[in-house]
């Protein structure tokens, strides 16, 4: 799956992403049990279930690799969250036997001041803008042929109007800011369960998310398994179809469900659907020529170009993300081995 062993010769299409799933859960399975033997030394995992195609997966894999009875889920609605994600989020739980509890950060979130910070920002550019409103950020679709790289805020009136604004860099910011508060509220409480417990905490990240940077450091950012992460989205889905995961979660479209307005994670962070993203990010980890990427994406080399410069300047963007606090000299007793 990477530079070094791809056939950069071979036809290049969506059917290159295929995985044997029965062999990637059992390797999966393999390296989860091993990871809690050795150096995490826990006996069971803790996730938060949101109902969307990767949380699924990775209890369905929790499941298969310590028992369903040491898999313990929570489901963390909030002020703006979908009903469904609670529905879905339930559905796999039953699905798969795993113990569970709600655990509702609306009021804390309101107690913490979340949703009046990010109203506040909201104000400086729509001074109407009351909780009777919705909101959501989306970005620049890169075959519309705008500015790639620009965010904008999305407002609804109370009577349904839609307007879409141009931010400046302290209002995108503040926003962004207050919202992460949500992500990094819920993982205090998984790693609340996880320590009365003994539990270790996955992280659910696909490898999309991961090499670009979608997650909040300190949120769902942090865990201590990421198990999916190296899998291209187009394979998640490969993986639960195997697993079982329910029909309804597989054909959900991908959802932040952060916002108070229908988010999707393409109009607000990849731009483009994700089975399409997966080519262009394979095509770009494996040096295969842009005319044949941009093919099988369906895109122009205009289009190939500027999604591969987006990939490339997220990574730069994130790679701090995926840094552990910065040392003035390494403590060399406490290496990791």
């Amino acid at each position: 799956m990477n530079m070094h062993n791809a056939d950069t010769s071979a036809a290049f299409s969506k059917a290159t992403l295929s995985i044997d799933p029965a062999k990637e859960t059992d390797k999966i399975v393999a390296a989860l049990r091993e990871q809690l033997r050795g150096p995490l030394r826990k006996r069971g995992l803790v996730l938060g279930l949101s109902g969307g195609i990767d949380s699924s997966v990775c209890a369905a894999l929790a499941a298969r690799a310590v028992g369903a009875k040491n898999v313990y889920a929570l489901f963390m609605p909030e002020n703006d969250s979908d009903p469904e994600s609670l529905r879905l989020g339930r559905t796999i739980a039953e699905t798969f036997g795993i113990d569970s509890v709600v655990e509702d950060i609306g009021p804390s979130l309101q107690a913490m001041g979340c949703y009046d910070r990010r109203d506040s920002f909201i104000r400086e550019l729509v001074p109407d803008y009351t909780g009777a409103w919705a909101s959501k950020i989306v970005i620049s679709n890169a075959l519309e042929g705008d500015g790639y790289n620009i965010s904008y805020l999305v407002v609804q009136d109370p009577d349904g109007k839609q307007t879409k604004l141009r931010m400046t860099p302290s209002v995108y910011l503040g926003i962004v800011a207050a919202t992460n508060m949500k992500q990094r509220t819920r993982k205090q409480l998984e790693y609340f369960h996880a320590d009365r417990l003994n539990f270790a905490v996955i992280g659910t990240p696909n490898r999309l998310e991961y090499d670009q940077g979608f997650f909040v450091k300190n949120g769902d950012g942090a865990a201590d398994v990421k198990p999916i992460a190296h899998l291209y989205k187009t394979q998640v889905y490969q993986l639960a179809a195997y697993l079982g995961v329910p029909d309804e979660i597989c054909k959900r479209p991908p959802t932040t469900d952060t916002y108070s307005l229908q988010q999707t994670q393409e109009e607000f962070y990849f731009s483009l659907p994700y089975d399409r993203m997966d080519l262009c990010l394979y095509g770009l980890n494996n040096n295969l020529p842009a005319d044949r990427v941009a093919a099988a994406a369906g895109l122009t080399a205009d289009q190939m170009s500027r999604v591969w410069a987006d990939i490339a300047a997220k990574r730069k963007a994130t790679r701090y993300l995926h840094l552990a606090p910065q040392l003035v000299e390494p403590v060399s007793e406490i290496a990791p081995k």
